[in-house]
């Protein structure tokens, strides 16, 4: 009767609306979605298998049937989905060769540049089907010089050749997989005047390290004749059409537009594998290398050269306008339905993609298998949920790229989060990255989740565990603390969300590097002998990624805090500080942060008086209105970060505080802008250079006052 009395008085006030609600609470469900009764350790192997019968590089018929696949499974699970279809720039191989003489008068080597099938090899029957070894959007050229060896091809790689007195001018440079982007490797050798790249697989990196050390399919590590594919184009979505969709009869450039502008490689380049990398090796005289610069113990000497060994290098690209496929399902939500809470993973990859991408679809899949089962139980969202299945991610991001330009402005009106996974299981360490008002969900998310290598603890104790010998996590009084990277680097399809439209985002994975990368053997039996045998760490991310998604889909409040990113602000403007000239002030920065900091405190002060004025009652609901206008300061706050403008010769990249380095698409950079700036003034190191740094900290300042202004939600 009190309660009744209570309701009717409510619902009387039209400045206080009230729902009366008998549903059982969001967090039993939340709870349910983690039990061991929901997960399916078969299905996500079975989905796994089915996602990698075949190769399915995007633009293929082969990848067009996985869209299919994933299409029906969400249908199947009462998912309302469909396709979304893009026309967009694609490059594969026409032809390719490439030949050495190793001294002159010496009879020259033909590589046959192939990958191997294995003894009792169950893909043999398609292996014909894999993509002839070749780099996306590499360029078409038939060259011939002497080689160089750069070590990793980094920017620092070749300042100590230059040092060395070694001229790369003419050249055809022979570099390695593993410190950068591959597509940087092309672009820091051309810059360097080679005609032409070779990257390979060293045995030092991805074969274990010796001779001893053994290969796939006896061991984890990429055999001799493995090559690592891959896209060396740097920048987002479809290079024809930079900054809209690719959609049917849209305006386009033409290629040759494309690669006069220098978007896409000016030299040929050509993967290969560890063991035409090391005959290229023995070929190559001059001074001896670094030490760090040298192989695993067993290898020849690494020297730089140029020559004495002469490389031909012939590469034919075959240009295209293909037609991708994106999936695209919904949950639509019975409260906030124009709230968006999105998940995603990409499906294409460059060979069978057992690791990538399909452990992250096999993972989306038993997500969404797990939020049908709540359904049928009562489960609402009070947000949309979006399931997102990603084409041509690895011709740089394109599939997202386009669909987020597609939908911008409903998207950056409508968006709560993205939530990213692009590799669910490579191997055994649990990682995550995010912008930093969500690290402490991803904490509690973690909390929430059985290790799966060892029961006796949750996922967050062995992350802490990991992150203790790191110098970067400081470990608090009350709990250990955790690493979480950021989500500036161009590695996924987060890129578009986070760096061109400012969604809050994040990524959860379990391992890290693995030596099969790219290759033809990341197949269901790499991941079923030594990724993941038991298909446990696929559950655990998959209880992760749901858990997050339910979190942000039914808080009433958002579960954001940005105090945790003023903190980060003002720990990397510190860090600035150390770096920059005498003649530059950070004070402004300084100052905007410390008022971001404050709003922080303010309206999570706002947020905690909500919560206690409805935690006595929990069938009474707070004054929609009221939290509808702290969820939407909460979830605008991240696009305020961005600059209409972009970054100085980058303007794709519209965020402020995160982008990928300049010369490493795959890392991240905080306050591009300066750092951009910083790199210029300290090669010219003139008056108008340092003004520049001094220009763009005063934009970035700007951009956090204007979060600041969102977060408090006033107008000056």
């Amino acid at each position: 009767m009190f309660i009744g009395a209570i309701y009717a008085f409510l619902t009387l006030s039209t400045s206080f609306p009230i729902v009366y609600s008998t549903d059982t609470p969001k967090s039993y469900y939340h709870s349910l979605f983690l039990s061991t009764s929901l997960a399916d350790n078969a299905s996500v192997a079975h989905n796994l298998y089915m996602l990698t019968r075949r190769p399915h590089v995007a633009g293929t018929e082969a990848n067009a049937e996985t869209a299919d696949y994933v299409l029906t499974t969400l249908t199947s699970h009462n998912i309302n989905s469909h396709i979304v279809s893009y026309d967009v720039a694609l490059t594969y191989p026409d032809s390719r060769s490439l030949t050495l003489t190793p001294k002159p008068g010496h009879p020259p080597v033909a590589f046959d540049l192939r990958q191997e099938i294995y003894a009792g090899d169950p893909y043999a029957d398609v292996a014909s089907q894999v993509m002839p070894t070749f780099h996306g959007f590499a360029k078409s050229g038939d060259v011939t010089a002497s080689v160089t060896y750069a070590n990793y091809g980094q920017v620092e790689d070749f300042a100590t050749l230059n040092e060395m007195g070694v001229n790369v001018s003419g050249t055809i440079v022979l570099a390695r997989y593993g410190k950068v982007f591959r597509g940087d490797i092309v672009h820091n050798a051309y810059t360097a005047g080679a005609v032409g790249t070779i990257i390979y697989s060293d045995r030092k990196d991805y074969g274990g390290g010796g001779k001893d050390a053994g290969w796939f399919p006896e061991a984890k590590w990429l055999p001799p004749t493995g090559a690592q594919m891959g896209n060396v184009y740097t920048e987002a979505g479809d290079p024809t059409t930079p900054g809209w969709p690719s959609n049917e009869g849209c305006e386009r450039r033409d290629y040759e537009e494309v690669e006069r502008l220098g978007i896409v490689p000016a030299i040929p380049s050509l993967p290969v594998s560890g063991a035409d990398g090391e005959t290229i090796m023995k070929s190559i005289g001059g001074k001896v290398a670094d030490e760090d610069w040298q192989g695993s113990d067993d290898a020849p000497t690494y020297r730089v050269g140029p020559g004495p060994g002469v490389l031909n290098l012939n590469y034919k690209a075959k240009k295209t306008i293909a037609t991708i496929h994106n999936v695209i399902g919904m949950i639509e939500g019975s409260e906030e339905p124009d709230r968006y809470v999105i998940l995603g993973n990409h499906r294409d990859a460059w060979t069978f993609g057992a690791v990538d991408p399909n452990s992250g679809t096999a993972t989306l899949l038993e997500v969404v298998q797990r939020l049908e089962k709540l359904q049928k139980k009562g489960w609402k969202p009070r947000r949309t949920i979006i399931f997102c299945s990603w084409d041509a991610e690895e011709y740089g991001l394109i599939g997202s790229t386009e669909w987020v330009e597609d939908n911008r402005e409903l998207l950056a009106s409508r968006a709560v989060a993205y939530l990213n996974v692009d590799i669910a299981v490579s191997g055994e360490e649990y990682s995550a990255s995010a912008t930093p008002q969500l690290d402490e969900l991803l904490k509690q998310a973690a909390k929430q989740v059985q290790d799966p290598d060892n029961s006796s603890q949750t996922v967050y104790d062995s992350w802490a565990s990991a992150s203790s010998s790191s110098p970067w996590a400081a470990v608090s009084s009350s709990s250990p603390s955790v690493k979480i990277e950021r989500l500036g680097g161009g590695g996924s399809d987060f890129a578009a969300f986070v760096q061109h439209i400012g969604v809050a985002s994040l990524e959860v994975t379990y391992g890290g590097a693995y030596p099969v990368y790219h290759s033809m053997y990341d197949d269901f039996v790499w991941m079923e002998k030594f990724g993941d045998p038991m298909f446990r760490r696929h559950i655990a991310v998959a209880s992760i990624w749901g858990y997050l998604a339910l979190q942000l889909a039914d808080k009433e409040i958002l579960p954001f805090n940005y105090q945790s990113y003023a903190k980060e602000l003002q720990r990397n403007a510190e860090e600035l500080e150390d770096q920059i000239s005498n003649q530059i002030t950070v004070t402004p920065l300084l100052t905007s942060i410390d008022a971001l900091s404050k709003a922080a405190a303010k309206i999570n002060n706002e947020i905690k008086v909500i919560e206690e004025t409805i935690g006595w009652a929990s069938i009474v609901k707070a004054d929609f209105t009221r939290v509808r206008e702290i969820n939407d300061r909460l979830m605008m706050a991240e696009r305020a970060f961005l600059d209409r403008e972009g970054l100085s010769g980058r303007p794709w990249y519209k965020h402020m505080i995160y982008a990928p380095a300049k010369h490493n698409v795959y890392g991240t950079k905080y306050f591009p802008g300066i750092d951009d700036a910083i790199e210029q003034a300290k090669r010219l190191n003139t008056e108008e250079s340092w003004k520049v740094v001094q220009h763009e900290v005063w934009r970035v300042s700007r951009a956090i006052n204007q979060v600041t202004k969102v977060l408090s939600g006033e107008l000056t």
